[in-house]
């Protein structure tokens, strides 16, 4: 049985919004520092993250990763960070998909970006997540 993808969006696509998204990170003044920190091989960090999108997008089982671990594992990530992440990606959606697909991308995105959000939030070095 074969998933339908959540919206319309091709493989192409993704690859194309992965690619403007993290050439306007690498540009970012907030965001930057810290993908540079985290990041040495971006052709590998792009291909791996368009894999992430298009197995949360059209169901590829491309992808086997834990963000949520690596989020939290980082260390300089804040909840702060979510924002400007958002709001940029956000703007690749829109100058880069029709509007239907990059709203619903969008929506997928804020979901995806609240839990990762919550996940730096309540971590404690060493320990378990803060629950109250």
């Amino acid at each position: 049985m074969t998933i339908p993808p959540r919206f319309p969006v091709t493989p192409e696509q993704i690859d194309e919004v992965v690619r403007v998204f993290y050439g306007a990170v690498r540009r970012h003044e907030v965001l930057a520092p810290i993908f540079a920190r985290h990041v040495a091989d971006w052709p590998a960090h792009e291909a791996r993250i368009a894999a992430f999108w298009r197995n949360a997008i059209l169901a590829e089982r491309g992808y086997d990763g834990n963000p949520t671990l690596v989020h939290r594992g980082a260390g300089d990530v804040t909840p702060a960070h979510f924002e400007p992440w958002l709001m940029l990606f956000d703007a690749t959606l829109a100058r880069t998909l029709p509007r239907d697909s990059a709203q619903a991308w969008s929506a997928l995105a804020h979901r995806i970006g609240a839990g990762l959000r919550m996940a730096v939030q309540t971590r404690t070095p060493g320990g378990p997540p803060i629950l109250r």
